[in-house]
């Protein structure tokens, strides 16, 4: 229906009566806002801020233990003798898929000249950088699957190629774990 027949005074009175009601008036707007911000600020501040401190000190640790390759800081895709492994091959050795990214803004801006000499040697720059990648590409994935085969018969390598493509694509600074090894440095025999 539209409209709500009013109560009777018995059923009114009878709820009063037989305790049904909360007992206390209802809080004003003013007096349930300054009740919910002393429940959100909590009663032991002093304990929250120093709880605060300790999860910004571990989480701070935790960062500096993933950067520094530590790993038990390291994600799940990142453990490992494999993933390490592969990290340091790939940082021992200097890659063209590593100066991709400024090589594609170069080519960018060539392209968007206004002269046409300019755009066409973008154009031809653009069709040499793929050629290279792929060449570049195809011969990583020969020599680490090698590698792979040869040091670690029993590990579980799959997911290699994707994992090795990303991190051979970061510069250098960016990569996260840091590089362990120095560019052409030998690597160990076995990692465990």
């Amino acid at each position: 229906m539209l409209w709500r027949k009013p109560k009777s005074e018995g059923t009114v009175a009878s709820t009063t009566a037989t305790g049904g009601g909360k007992g206390r008036p209802t809080p004003t707007r003013k007096e349930a806002e300054a009740a919910a911000k002393a429940r959100a600020r909590g009663t032991a501040s002093g304990t929250s801020k120093q709880q605060r401190a300790q999860r910004a000190a571990m989480g701070a640790r935790a960062r500096q233990g993933m950067r520094n390759g530590e790993e038990k800081y390291l994600p799940e895709r990142d453990k490992g003798p494999v993933r390490r492994f592969i990290r340091d091959w790939l940082d021992s050795r200097l890659s063209f898929l590593e100066f991709l990214l400024p090589a594609l803004i170069l080519v960018m801006v060539l392209s968007l000249s206004s002269t046409r000499s300019i755009q066409t040697v973008g154009n031809t720059l653009y069709s040499i950088l793929w050629l290279l990648v792929i060449i570049d590409v195809a011969w990583m994935f020969l020599r680490l699957s090698g590698e792979l085969k040869r040091r670690f018969p029993e590990h579980d390598t799959r997911g290699w190629r994707f994992y090795s493509l990303m991190r051979c694509m970061q510069l250098r600074p960016l990569r996260i774990p840091k590089p362990q090894v120095k560019l052409f440095q030998s690597l160990p025999d076995t990692y465990r």
